[in-house]
């Protein structure tokens, strides 16, 4: 029981930390989403400082999982970043497609669940322990 409230505290906490997304842009075509920061974030193994950033599924004619982060414009690649299937929250607003963790003080969020634009499911990023 101690255990669910505290999962659903952590849950409404990293839901709460989502509004630092400025604005997204999603294309359907290969399920990537273009998403912009205005705070610097965390991912695996890698910041990125305020701007926007493709997340994409890297093969999305499978589910293997992993998702590919760049530049906007495809020139810079960031990361491969391993995830596992979460359910879309239904009290997620439009809008509103990654949820942010807590962080050490001086350290930026982590990007915890990116949410395709339109999808029913989130990709929750795993993090080396």
């Amino acid at each position: 029981m101690t255990r669910t409230i505290g999962i659903l505290a952590s849950g409404a906490v990293l839901l709460g930390l989502a509004g630092t997304i400025a604005s997204t842009r999603a294309d359907p075509v290969d399920r990537a989403m273009y998403v912009t920061f205005d705070q610097a974030v965390a991912l695996p193994r890698i910041e990125l400082q305020p701007g926007t950033y493709r997340f994409a599924m890297a093969d999305p004619a499978t589910d293997n999982g992993v998702v590919r982060v760049t530049s906007a414009d495809r020139r810079r690649f960031y990361a491969f970043a391993l995830t596992y299937r979460v359910d879309r929250p239904a009290s997620l607003q439009p809008g509103d497609v990654v949820a942010l963790g807590e962080s050490a003080r001086g350290k930026p969020p982590q990007v915890r669940v990116w949410y395709p634009d339109g999808e029913r499911e989130g990709r929750h990023f795993i993090y080396p322990e």
